[in-house]
């Protein structure tokens, strides 16, 4: 999983829907330079939710058998040198 307790996604590729299986989440948007301010999604009862800032559809599925897909939408902080 990510370097978070709380796992964030991105979207640099654009993709229409981004399926995760967490109901807690941040949205950064893409990928530094070019992310939007961190916004905290909760889910709550619902099974998605749009980002208000960059509009990416995420759809909870509990029988995702990983974070999300696809893959490369999972965000890490960048290593320090």
């Amino acid at each position: 999983m990510a370097d978070h307790a709380v796992p964030h996604f991105k979207n640099d590729s654009g993709v229409a829907v981004v399926r995760i299986h967490a109901k807690e989440f941040m949205c950064v948007g893409a990928s530094p330079p070019f992310d939007h301010p961190h916004i905290f999604i909760d889910l709550g009862s619902d099974d998605e939710a749009v980002c208000p800032y960059c509009s990416t559809l995420f759809k909870y599925e509990a029988s995702l058998k990983s974070i999300c897909e696809p893959a490369e939408c999972l965000f890490t902080e960048p290593k320090a040198a």
